[in-house]
């Protein structure tokens, strides 16, 4: 839309002026055509096309000072001498080049625009109107973007603390539902247990003896089983782990869902496995997938675009995770970046802990930054009681 209208006001404007009577006017014609027609991928290229005018006003100087009558420029000398393109790519730059970069790009151009070695008030003016204020607008527009994202991000930080401090109530609740079991069913089940070993001591015939010998061992195995639930619903580690023919496998969720949504973003992410998939309890697989989504989340806002490696390894008894991104390739949103209370990391080390894993975490030397969480293969029960 911008570029249709500045194309048409270009157009009205040199069919009421007429044809040029000199070949620079023609060029600048066709100059000034063809900037307008750029407008079009001007959110893609803001900082090549800003480069571009600049380049253009430099010209016109240029050939103002030191070219032949024929070749100076037509311009009065109280005229701003830059394209009609060029307050909506000082709008631009302001929005889509940068913090650092769109300001200095503008100044740029102000200062070209403006002439101070040869100004005028109306001059002045005019560059005020064309320049700075398509500028203002831009850093205004800027601002309030950042100011929404942030808004945004921080109410999805704050769902995820409500998400993870709802996991942690759960928890809670489940090591006191463990506890009374522990303190109930396993009593009156190991009285059982015990009764019945010694009926099939002292039973007075074979037939009762071996009955009693068949609720012995069923009341032990309902020991084990009862162990290995427990062990789940409390969270605890221990060195003895469940027998595997008792646990039903699940391996680590599909992380490549998580990998197309941060390549679809432009964050390049490579996917390693090592090793034979080791089976692990359904909790540590859920973990394991949360490290990695939280991970890759937060190299979003604070490292765009910088090229990401999740390295994930098997081994007999744990499993390995290891997230490591380089320097960022593009500029980070500070506002963005700065929002929310900081405690992803805490509360996903809080998670980890809880399925009796490690977490350890920090910024490498060469600029980037690494998630190493170490989980075990199985969620181990307690000791007999």
């Amino acid at each position: 839309m911008p570029a249709g209208i500045v194309l048409a006001l270009q157009v009205g404007a040199m069919f009421f002026e007429g044809a040029p009577d000199r070949l620079v006017g023609f060029v600048d014609g066709l100059v000034a055509l063809a900037m307008i027609g750029l407008l079009v991928v001007r959110k893609w290229y803001p900082v090549t096309l800003m480069v571009t005018t600049l380049a253009i006003c430099t010209t016109y100087l240029l050939l103002q000072a030191y070219a032949p009558t024929d070749w100076k420029p037509d311009f009065a000398a109280t005229d701003p001498w830059m394209p009609a393109s060029a307050p909506i790519y000082a709008y631009t730059a302001m929005v889509y080049a940068g913090a650092l970069v769109g300001p200095a790009l503008v100044l740029a151009l102000f200062s070209l625009v403006v002439r101070p070695w040869d100004t005028s008030t109306e001059l002045i003016l005019g560059t005020v109107l064309l320049v700075l204020l398509p500028a203002l607008v831009g850093l205004y527009v800027r601002a309030h973007r950042i100011l929404v994202q942030a808004l945004i991000d921080r109410a999805e930080r704050a769902e995820r603390e409500q998400h993870l401090l709802a996991e942690q109530a759960r928890a809670d609740e489940r090591v006191r539902l463990a506890e009374e079991m522990h303190d109930v069913v396993t009593h009156r089940v190991s009285l059982m247990v015990l009764h019945a070993g010694a009926l099939a001591v002292t039973g007075p015939d074979d037939h009762t003896r071996s009955a009693a010998e068949g609720l012995r061992v069923a009341g032990c195995e309902a020991l084990n089983e009862l162990r290995e639930l427990v062990g789940v619903l409390r969270n605890e580690t221990t060195e003895h782990h469940p027998r595997e023919t008792r646990d039903e496998p699940t391996e680590v969720p599909d992380l490549s869902t998580l990998v197309a949504e941060s390549e679809s973003v432009g964050v390049p992410v490579e996917l390693k496995r090592d090793g034979d998939p080791a089976r692990i309890s359904a909790a540590v697989g859920r973990t394991a997938y949360r490290v990695v989504q939280e991970s890759l989340t937060n190299i979003r806002k604070h490292a765009p675009g910088a090229p990401t490696s999740v390295h994930v390894r098997y081994g007999g008894d744990r499993v390995r995770l290891t997230i490591r991104n380089a320097v960022a390739t593009r500029s980070v949103d500070s506002g963005l970046s700065g929002s929310g209370s900081g405690a992803g990391l805490t509360g996903l080390r809080q998670r980890v802990e809880l399925v009796g894993g490690t977490l350890t975490s920090g910024p490498l030397p060469s600029g980037g930054f690494e998630v190493d969480a170490v989980l075990p293969a199985f969620v181990p029960a307690p000791e007999s009681a």
